[in-house]
Order: C-alpha cells, then sequence, then structure tokens
C-alpha cells in the first residue's frame, strides 16, 4: 500500500497485520481520490475506524491541512503514528486512541465542522447508521461537510434520508461501495 499522489507520493505505508483491518485497495482509494480531489486543497478531513490512516494520510498528501484518525486498536494506532512519521505529516495530524463515539465526543470539544468525514467501518455490523445518527446532531458535521461511507456491497443506505441525510453520490465496486452523504438541511439549499 502506498500513498497515491502528493506531497508523500509513492512512500509505502505500513498496514495493520490480521483479519482486524481491511485495507482500502490503491486502485479503489485512487478512485475516490479522483472524485474529491479539487476540494481537498486546505480542508480539514476526518478519518473514522482508520486503520492503517492510509485514507487521510492521502488527503494530507494531496492539501489538507488537518486531518484527526480515530481507531481503538493498539496496533492500528501505532501503525497510524508510525505511517505520518514515514510521510513527514505528522505535524498537520492528531491520532484519537479510543472507539469513535468516544473520539467524536472528544473533538466536539475543541473542532468546528469538518469538510470530508469518512468511514470505514467493519462491515455487517450496522456501525455506519450508529455513527451517521450520532454525528446529525454533532458540530462536526454541518451541511457542508462531505461524509463518505465504504460499506459493503450490499449494505442499504435507504434509512438515511430518515435521519437528516441526502445520497449526494454513490459509487460501485467489485465487492464494496462508497456512499456520499450530506445532511439534507444544507443539500436542499444548494440545488
Amino acid at each position: 500500500m502506498r500513498v497515491i499522489a502528493g506531497s508523500a507520493r509513492r512512500l509505502q505505508l505500513k498496514t495493520v497485520e490480521g483479519m482486524e483491518t481491511r485495507p482500502t485497495t490503491d486502485r479503489i482509494k485512487e478512485t475516490l481520490f479522483n472524485m474529491i480531489q479539487n476540494d481537498l486543497y486546505d480542508c480539514t478531513f476526518l478519518d473514522l475506524f482508520a486503520g492503517s490512516g492510509a485514507i487521510g494520510i492521502e488527503a494530507l498528501s494531496r492539501g489538507a491541512k488537518y486531518a484527526a484518525f480515530v481507531d481503538s486498536g493498539n496496533r492500528q494506532i501505532s501503525c497510524i503514528r508510525e505511517n505520518l512519521l514515514t510521510t513527514r505529516l505528522s505535524d498537520r495530524a492528531e491520532v484519537l486512541s479510543c472507539d469513535v463515539m468516544e473520539g467524536i465526543s472528544r473533538l466536539e470539544k475543541t473542532k468546528n465542522a469538518f469538510d470530508f468525514i469518512f468511514m470505514d467501518p467493519p462491515y455487517q455490523l450496522g456501525l455506519e447508521r450508529k455513527v451517521l445518527e450520532r454525528l446529525a446532531p454533532s458540530s462536526l458535521a454541518d451541511g457542508h461537510t462531505m461524509i463518505i461511507v465504504e460499506a459493503g456491497l450490499h449494505t442499504d443506505f435507504s434509512w438515511c434520508e430518515g435521519i437528516g441525510y441526502a445520497i449526494s453520490r454513490q459509487k460501485i465496486y467489485k465487492t464494496n461501495q462508497h456512499v456520499f452523504l450530506k445532511k439534507k438541511e444544507a443539500s436542499e439549499g444548494n440545488e
């Protein structure tokens, strides 16, 4: 796994051994970042269920001014910190070693709304909905925040509208998908 573009381009990233994480492939990561590239410069980026940190690190490499990484696994946290050192991006990053719900609560005390929130929770556990429900009233996401969920191919998101989100885009891959969401109030006002 490597950084695809930007200041840390081509640097190899470490991954967490074992079945606890499922790294996003370089090809899917490249597709994702091609879709959001124009809005990355000087943005703020929140990487939930961060694993190796590859997604948030890619955002920093491509011009994000700040990224926060949240994961609860000790091996994941060590891997994120090591990858940030390797890419020389630690000075623009914050790493929170806690579960995602606690991470959201901690960040709400010191941060305003992020430009991007990315999450790649373990599949088939319903965590996408739990986190989106938690973010709905949160100050970390406003009507301009693009929330991107990486989920299993057959994960249903028909419930999103009922909790205040509009799906602005969906990208389907062979085994998974990226779902792009915004809080409904702002997305309706901008159309």
